[in-house]
């Protein structure tokens, strides 16, 4: 890895290739992958992970917005891609770029209808989205009936998968709600299917699902934050290999007497002689306040120092007091020796928000290609 002179995110592409042939040893050679590379692929780079993805064999890529697959599109990315929550305004764009929908609403039925049936569209693809739980988007059972009525034998549209969403696959002591989810979402998907009179792809795991009920996976899974690294349980995250490195170096060293105080609003006040180190990296990168005061960490010649005070919107200040370290050395946010997972937690937060929070201004370095 090369040395890094300012804030950089750090890509490694063939810790994606170790995620992704992990997972697909989980499931069985027939069953379809989906990888999930909505919000910039995880904080990441959505274009050049999806180009990977693309290259070890993926099936399917998701994403959230249509605006997100218009950039794969545009990126000359040609494998499927499913818009988990497309906007009625955008529906013009997601044809054009023969993005796949996922159907989720009456509402958003029938504009869809209206928006293929206008661009004389035939057999457009769309994924019906069922709410077995997770009360977030979805349709019913109750809804079955209207869906098979307006998109059977219509000649516009056609129902390539229908797919749900499990709540909380990594909870153990859930185990029951998400058997019972799976179990709703086999009795929705069968009755769909007779009705349609043919039989739509299925798909419902994600990541954590993948690992812990492997009997549900269906025509095809969905990953997302297993390709990058995570697996929501610590046994699953040693068996994965981080993506992202985020690096930054040391600015400036202080001095710090005591009763001074560091950063804004003296948040910090040294009760003794101590040496800071400020790093050119702030809350305008991703690093929330909720790191302030201790609670975040950065790694300094394999030793962490603490953020000291409150992260400001450019620059955090770290506690380098027991380390050896001068000007211009490297400092690792997260990354393998350090995990997302690791870092977030100390905040009271998960790996899926320090990684979506890296903000684009922070340089992208890919490595392993």
């Amino acid at each position: 890895m090369s040395k890094v002179g300012e804030t950089t995110l750090v890509l490694d592409l063939s810790a994606l290739g170790h995620n992704y042939n992990y997972l697909q040893s989980k499931i069985n050679p027939e069953t379809k992958f989906l990888g999930v590379v909505k919000a910039f692929a995880y904080g990441s780079d959505m274009v050049t992970i999806a180009q990977k993805l693309e290259q070890l064999g993926a099936d399917y890529l998701a994403v959230a917005y249509v605006r997100e697959g218009v950039l794969l599109r545009e990126a000359g990315i040609n494998l499927p891609v499913l818009v988990l929550h497309p906007l009625a305004s955008n529906f013009d764009d997601l044809i054009s770029h023969h993005l796949e929908p996922s159907i989720y609403s009456r509402n958003i039925l029938n504009q869809f209808l209206e928006a293929v049936k206008t661009k004389n569209q035939t057999d457009y693809p769309v994924h019906i989205k069922f709410n077995t739980g997770l009360n977030r988007l979805g349709f019913s059972e109750s809804d079955i009936n209207l869906i098979a009525e307006e998109t059977k034998g219509n000649g516009n549209v056609k129902i390539v998968s229908c797919f749900s969403h499990l709540a909380a696959s990594e909870d153990i002591n859930e185990r029951d709600f998400s058997l019972n989810q799976i179990k709703s979402f086999k009795i929705l998907s069968d009755v769909l299917k007779k009705k349609l009179g043919y039989t739509p792809m299925r798909h419902m795991l994600n990541t954590s699902g993948i690992i812990n009920y492997p009997e549900a996976q269906f025509e095809m899974v969905r990953s997302g934050i297993g390709l990058y690294g995570y697996g929501n349980q610590d046994e699953i995250d040693a068996q994965l290999k981080p993506v992202a490195t985020l690096k930054t170096i040391i600015s400036q060293i202080h001095i710090i007497g005591a009763n001074e105080s560091v950063g804004y609003n003296r948040a910090f006040k040294s009760k003794r002689l101590i040496k800071s180190a400020t790093l050119p990296i702030g809350h305008a990168d991703g690093i929330g306040r909720l790191y302030g005061k201790g609670k975040g960490s950065v790694v300094i010649k394999g030793q962490k120092a603490p953020i000291l005070g409150n992260v400001c919107m450019d620059m955090i200040m770290v506690d380098v007091t027991e380390i050896n370290c001068k000007e211009g050395d490297e400092a690792i946010v997260f990354g393998p020796a350090n995990s997302a997972e690791k870092f977030a937690s100390r905040a009271n937060t998960i790996s899926y928000e320090i990684l979506t929070a890296i903000s684009q201004r922070v340089k992208r370095e890919v490595i392993n290609q």
